[in-house]
């Protein structure tokens, strides 16, 4: 009996862009449940809820689909347990980051994961990276400099320990999140989709788990609605993501990504009381614009090489 053939839809924009803005509208929930935990709640415990709890929509959705039982076959049992070490790490990094920096700043040197996926991609799989795009590599980690650098001066009044490390953090786990896509540029080879969603939440909680002997607390019912909420939130923010791919191609949506900085000094001034300084806007502008000069760039190659492809003579 042959498999049923699905049929991709019809590309409809304006539907992947709506579906992109709200689910960058979930992962900011995410964050901001996560944010107004503070730093009382360990990172490991707050990796094992993120990744557990984004179980319980995901697997709701492939039953709904009737494609639960085919999401968990793999071919590569090895490589998601390596993307998901190297997820939780970057999560680990950028959770301990959220709760002691201000949020403007936390997303805006989050967003040098794009930046680094670039250099990793050109070092790790050898990928041809041609001098527009290193160029606005380089762009874009200078803004990221005029974020951090104001704040990681010697003057001992001007930034804590805490908020130190917390930069420090954030911007390795920016560069593990960078690792992470590489990895999943090759899972993508063999694996579905909805396979390396499943075995990464199941992974990370795995692994996530194993920091509970270096401490975890209770929570407070408060604490736990907020950490049950970011687990939620961050699989339906999957989901979305996922489904707005199929409606639009990548270079379209990639550039609503940004949407999140709005969101965050919005969220920042008025839950947190986190005005963004001159310095972050600046260097937001910076790296917003090295990444949407990068998606754009990307674009363009991606119509040279299908016009280079319909122009060659069919093989013989």
């Amino acid at each position: 009996m042959n498999a049923p053939i699905h049929h991709a839809p019809a590309l409809k924009p304006m539907v992947g862009i709506g579906l992109k803005v709200v689910s960058v509208t979930v992962f900011v929930g995410m964050q901001t449940s996560l944010k107004a935990l503070g730093t009382d709640i360990p990172a490991g415990q707050l990796v094992f809820f993120r990744s557990f709890f984004a179980m319980v929509p995901v697997l709701a959705y492939l039953c709904w689909l009737g494609t639960l039982r085919t999401a968990f076959h793999t071919r590569d049992i090895g490589g998601h347990f390596l993307r998901g070490a190297i997820g939780v790490t970057s999560m680990a990094l950028g959770f301990y980051a959220i709760g002691r920096l201000p949020y403007p700043e936390w997303i805006t040197i989050s967003y040098a994961s794009p930046l680094l996926t670039v250099v990793f991609a050109a070092i790790i799989l050898r990928e041809q990276v041609g001098r527009f795009r290193w160029t606005a590599v380089l762009v874009g980690l200078c803004g990221i400099v005029v974020v951090i650098a104001p704040n990681l001066s010697l003057d001992p009044g001007t930034l804590s320990n805490e908020e130190r490390l917390g930069m420090l953090a954030s911007l390795a786990g920016a560069a593990f999140a960078a690792v992470a896509m590489i990895q999943v540029r090759r899972l993508v080879r063999t694996e579905p989709t909805t396979t390396i969603v499943v075995y990464f939440s199941l992974c990370s909680s795995v692994i996530a788990l194993a920091s509970l002997p270096f401490g975890w607390v209770w929570p407070t019912p408060w604490q736990a609605t907020l950490l049950v909420l970011a687990g939620i939130f961050g699989g339906v923010g999957q989901l979305l993501l996922t489904a707005c791919y199929r409606y639009a191609e990548a270079s379209t949506i990639a550039p609503f990504e940004y949407t999140s900085m709005l969101m965050a000094v919005v969220i920042g001034a008025t839950l947190f009381d986190e005005v963004a300084s001159p310095t972050t806007l600046i260097g937001a502008t910076i790296v917003v614009s090295a990444g949407v000069f990068i998606i754009l760039r990307e674009h363009r190659l991606g119509l040279e090489r299908r016009r280079a492809r319909s122009a060659s003579p069919p093989q013989t």
